[in-house]
């Protein structure tokens, strides 16, 4: 006979998820009420509420799609790209290919605009795109490419897509709590997230918003949108006016209890202390990493505080220190994806993992299993390093 499942607790400083806070998995376990219950109708109304703070945006239109990341990515681009269309894709990354494999799936023309991995989107490149491409639909980016750890400029990139007559669609996965985001003074006109990082959630809701722009070429599209599930015109019922909403779907009821945790200590914090926490978190991190002799592979100026990646001492087996970090030390850190395979760990500090005893942790595990190893770094020279910083 089969017996529960009971995994083995670890901390998770992986491109995600992150670690959960105790007080969220305490509001999973709270009694499952209908998902027209009007008292669950009033708590969608606040996920929405402040779901509106952490995007730093008054868009009527912002929801919790019940599905993860990759599918708030899909409701953005199904419902805002149909056949025919021109849309400029940007890849810097991993994701950014995500996007132009949503655009070609839709049957409109994916514009490229490449840079190397690791470097922030150059925004020269999408002014001379638009150029060359006048009537483009949309501008689409990655404001944080979670295979890379780079930070791209969403502003300046909004502006000019704007001057041009282009929506934007920008992913926002991993810089959603993590790090400065302002959806209405950027001009974001349609943007996606997920629960999993920044915020400290569970995996498996991805946070949506649109502007009214945005909104407006939904209702006016000339054909249906091709995925029921996620076509907002009928999803926005589910959603729309306080207290009222048509059936759509059954929510996720508990990971929406734990969404609407996540979100209560986002506002607990402050948005701004959340950002500011990320980044000097990094900044001790980013010490213990380059006593020890390792390098980021993103410039200061574009990378994230809460992805970081850095390379790979010479001649060590990445995939066995990964290896190790589990099974000793109960610790996950990410390898590298696409182009960075084999180059690069991924090591986050997203939400609850981002804190002081995450990162001794991380630097004091990676020195050991490295020094075992035989690999050319400074041992012991990380923590004390990281310790200067945290004072």
């Amino acid at each position: 006979m089969t017996s529960s499942f009971n995994p083995t607790p670890r901390t998770l400083m992986g491109p995600g998820p992150s670690d959960v806070h105790p007080r969220i998995l305490s509001a999973l376990g709270r009694p499952t009420i209908g998902h027209l219950d009007p008292e669950f109708v009033s708590m969608m109304d606040d996920v929405k509420t402040m779901l509106q703070y952490a995007f730093q945006t008054k868009n009527e239109l912002t929801i919790a799609v019940s599905a993860p990341g990759s599918a708030g990515m899909e409701t953005c681009f199904v419902n805002l790209i149909e056949a025919g269309d021109n849309v400029i894709v940007c890849q810097n990354g991993v994701f950014g290919g995500r996007m132009k494999e949503n655009v070609e799936r839709i049957g409109a023309t994916a514009i490229m605009v490449e840079d190397d991995w690791g470097k922030a989107v150059d925004v020269a490149k999408v002014e001379a795109a638009l150029k060359a491409n006048p009537g483009v639909k949309a501008v689409c980016f990655v404001h944080a490419e979670t295979s890379t750890g780079a930070a791209s400029d969403a502003k300046a990139i909004c502006d000019l897509a704007h001057q041009h007559g282009a929506l934007t669609i920008v992913d926002a996965v991993t810089s959603l709590g993590g790090s400065e985001l302002r959806v209405d003074d950027w001009g974001i006109d349609a943007i996606y997230s997920g629960t999993q990082k920044c915020l400290s959630c569970v995996p498996g809701i991805s946070p949506v918003s649109l502007n009214d722009r945005a909104v407006e070429v939904v209702k006016n599209r000339k054909t249906r949108v091709q995925s029921w599930f996620l076509d907002l015109n009928l999803v926005m019922g589910y959603w729309g006016g306080e207290g009222k909403r048509a059936y759509h779907h059954t929510a996720p009821v508990n990971a929406l209890y734990a969404l609407h945790e996540s979100l209560v200590m986002l506002q607990e914090e402050g948005l701004e202390n959340s950002w500011q926490r990320h980044h000097n978190n990094h900044l001790a991190l980013r010490a213990g990493i380059e006593a020890m002799g390792l390098q980021f592979i993103v410039d200061e100026n574009s990378r994230l505080p809460q992805l970081n990646a850095v390379t790979i001492p010479e001649g060590v087996d990445e995939a066995a220190v990964r290896s190790t970090l589990l099974n000793q030390f109960n610790l996950e850190i990410g390898a590298g994806l696409g182009a960075l395979a084999g180059k690069v760990w991924r090591i986050g500090l997203m939400g609850y993992s981002s804190r002081a005893e995450n990162i001794l942790l991380c630097l004091g595990a990676l020195d050991a299993v490295l020094t075992e190893m035989g690999a050319k770094i400074n041992s012991g020279a990380a923590i004390p390093a990281a310790q200067a910083k945290m004072k």
